[in-house]
């Protein structure tokens, strides 16, 4: 019975789909304008689609980078900390925090008044609440961690590919090309930052250059020592000794080996005066003062310098804000960039926003090649260079159709987006050459006309297309769907697919017999001759 309901249900739409295919071989104006209409339709979206080279997923962990004010110490960090591993417990989603004090992960730099957190979330399979889902618990911990008047928070997630930089987002590297300061190079740095929060399509916008670090400069009378006959080296030893310390021996104890540490106490080396009361050996045995060889003032200045292609950089971090791209983010930087960025300084991209802008400029090469490829194959296949013509001139309805369900989901085009338009042109094309290469036997061999070829290919292709492209269909519909580690790239190349394949087996099918005809017609009219009849 279910079969006898299908068969009659199949044979109405085949009915139907024959009538449409009828009516635009007889109003073939009328189907060159709206097929028009379709490929400028996927141009437009592809011109308004936001691009971007891969989503962000969610990799089960993210980071917090804490920053305190300059030449804060370590116990004031540690407490900060403390009280930030509470508040992320509190959070639904998380399930461990682990802290690196003393670290800043998007500078890699250790210094006291930073810190890292990475919080872990649970296993994708526990967390079925949109509550906790990474966006909101990246949210809610933003929204917590702004509330500390301490210290200076930038909640992140790791980069999409491992090994592309520190973080998620975008690494934006300002260089200083005319040998200026660290502190110009830090002004122009604060007045680009400032600059460019105002844009809407950037956020979280952070750098940790910056010039204003509380230091002990310690200046040395080489001279002097030279006269007291003190060894360079041994001022800066004596440094060493007292402050940092320093392994001379090691001795054995109960099994174990200990290290033995010469270093003055913690009561002689608590502020920058008790340097000078550091003494130092002259050459006739005698004991001098640092005090007399040197002297010691506190300054500001930068705690890391950064290089980056032979130039001094001040790196900045950012991400896109909602409902915006990474490439509208880029877009937006060197925007900023060309009007505000003084003479001597330039800029140039690094991480996953370098690879992005290499591969941005391949999509139409990548496309370009995909077409010729399938154009020699058919050619081989036909024996012909019209007949592929039918069948490449509708390959773009699927790409339409492609783009128009990705931007219906709030995707962008990315990667993933492109490999799926690469995928269906092979999978459009096929759908194609079933009705083109039925037809065209029809009329080279079985005598009959081109449009009743035309019509006679599509009936007989038409119940092999829609089970072959529906099966396909719904077996992409797992990747539309996907959710867990790596949903957002199994998401996109899965939308593009699903979205192409079913205007490619809906809207694309309708055009190819017409299609079949034109430019059958237009060959034999340049040719001068028609296909033998056997």
């Amino acid at each position: 019975m279910f079969l006898k309901g299908f068969n009659y249900v199949f044979e109405r739409v085949t009915g139907g789909y024959l009538s449409c295919v009828g009516f635009l071989l007889r109003r073939v104006v009328i189907a060159l304008i709206a097929l028009i209409g379709l490929w400028y339709g996927a141009g437009a979206m592809l011109q308004k689609l936001p691009g971007g080279f891969v989503p962000d997923e969610d990799q089960g962990y993210f980071f917090i980078a804490f920053s305190l004010p300059d030449g804060a110490s370590m116990e004031r960090t540690d407490a900060l900390m403390r009280r930030a591993e509470a508040d992320l417990k509190e959070v639904h989603g998380i399930g461990e925090v682990l802290t690196m004090g003393g670290l800043n992960l998007l500078t890699n730099a250790y210094t006291s008044n930073n810190a890292t957190i990475i919080a872990m979330l649970k296993p994708w399979e526990e967390r079925h609440t949109e509550e906790e889902q990474i966006k909101n618990i990246m949210m809610d911990v933003r929204k917590r961690f702004a509330a500390y008047p301490e210290a200076v928070s930038i909640v992140f997630t790791p980069p999409p590919i491992p090994g592309l930089g520190s973080a998620g987002g975008f690494q934006y590297e300002l260089q200083d090309k005319g040998g200026k300061t660290p502190r110009e190079l830090d002004d122009v740095a604060r007045k680009f930052l400032q600059t460019a929060s105002q844009r809407p399509e950037v956020a979280s916008l952070f750098t940790g250059f910056r010039t204003t670090i509380p230091q002990v400069k310690l200046d040395i009378d080489r001279d002097k020592a030279r006269t007291l006959d003190i060894p360079i080296n041994q001022v800066f030893q004596g440094l060493q000794i007292y402050l940092g310390g320093l392994q001379v021996n090691d001795f054995n104890l109960f099994g174990r080996t200990y290290k033995v540490m010469v270093q003055a106490e913690q009561d002689f080396r608590r502020t920058p005066d008790n340097i000078r009361d550091i003494y130092l050996r002259t050459g006739d045995g005698s004991m001098v003062p640092m005090s007399t060889l040197s002297t010691v003032e506190m300054v500001t200045g930068p705690d890391i310098l950064q290089r980056f292609n032979m130039f001094r950089t001040a790196e900045i971090s950012g991400a896109n804000a909602a409902g915006y791209s990474s490439g509208d983010a880029l877009k937006a930087m060197e925007e900023v960039s060309a009007a505000e960025l003084p003479q001597g300084y330039g800029f140039q991209w690094s991480g996953v926003a370098f690879q992005e802008k290499l591969a941005g400029g391949s999509q139409g090469l990548i496309f370009g090649m995909a077409l010729i490829f399938v154009f020699l194959v058919l050619a081989a296949q036909y024996e012909s260079w019209a007949v592929p013509f039918s069948v490449l001139f509708g390959l773009r309805i699927g790409v339409f159709g492609a783009f128009l369900l990705v931007a219906w989901r709030g995707f962008i085009n990315d990667v993933y987006v492109q490999i799926g338009i690469v995928t269906l042109m092979g999978l459009a094309a096929k759908n194609a050459i079933l009705i083109v290469e039925f037809a065209k036997e029809k009329y080279e061999r079985a005598g009959m006309g081109l449009a009743e070829a035309a019509m006679e290919g599509a009936k007989l292709r038409f119940r092999p297309i829609m089970m072959t492209a529906f099966a396909f269909i719904l077996g992409v519909i797992p990747l539309v769907k996907a959710h867990g580690a790596g949903a957002n790239a199994r998401a996109s190349i899965g939308t593009a697919v699903f979205g192409g394949m079913l205007m490619a087996s809906i809207i694309g099918i309708l055009f190819v017999p017409m299609l079949y005809v034109v430019v059958q017609r237009v060959s034999e009219k340049i040719s001068g001759s028609s296909p033998k009849k056997e």
